[in-house]
């Protein structure tokens, strides 16, 4: 989806994504002394405000002026500086967080996303990528089912093959989610997540 047809997305209802923050994103970054973050395809900005919330100068950026505009309704108090960049071209340096949470890009494009992600970070900064795994498909609920937009733990230590870093973790890891049950309620099933996190050397 090009920055128009998100535009139309998020004009079209309330919230889009939910308003807290993603779980691998909350519980990753809970041990980190709160510094300046970028969230890269921040959307409506769920991470970024609840990274703001935690005491974060964060940069939300996005394709999306429509997003980015909720975003900075819900809390215009809180110290979250919104910059309408597409992820493939915005830089940026000396960063103590770079968050990439659910970007469905092909591979190419992902690389250098990655890549532009983990370059705005300072020595001993956190790159995180939070993202549907390639296994989700056949194996969990939900998410894109173009398999070009998957990707795996080891891709992404691949796109940063050459840069420098410690790896805190890199793994599949599991998320449960409600959905329809086909008799009117809800059930309870397993999407399968890609969780990157590095520290910068």
């Amino acid at each position: 989806m090009d920055a128009e047809a998100w535009d139309e997305r998020y004009t079209g209802t309330e919230l889009v994504w939910s308003a807290t923050p993603n779980v691998f994103v909350e519980a990753e970054c809970a041990d980190l002394t709160p510094g300046r973050a970028v969230d890269l395809a921040a959307g409506e900005g769920r991470n970024a405000l609840w990274l703001a919330r935690q005491g974060w100068q964060v940069t939300a950026v996005d394709f999306s002026q429509a997003g980015l505009d909720k975003g900075r309704a819900v809390a215009a108090d809180l110290p979250v500086e919104w910059v309408r960049a597409d992820v493939l071209t915005w830089t940026g340096v000396g960063y103590d967080l770079a968050l990439l949470a659910y970007l469905q890009l092909a591979a190419g494009e992902r690389r250098k996303a990655v890549r532009r992600a983990f370059a705005a970070l300072r020595p001993g900064g956190t790159f995180l990528l939070v993202a549907h795994d390639s296994t989700n498909l056949t194996e969990g609920t939900g998410g894109p089912q173009d398999p070009a937009v998957l990707l795996t733990a080891d891709d992404v230590l691949a796109d940063l093959a050459d840069e420098s870093f410690e790896v805190v973790r890199a793994e599949r890891v599991a998320r449960e989610v409600r959905v329809d049950d086909e008799h009117g309620g809800e059930a309870t099933r397993t999407a399968y997540d890609c969780l990157v996190r590095l520290r910068s050397l």
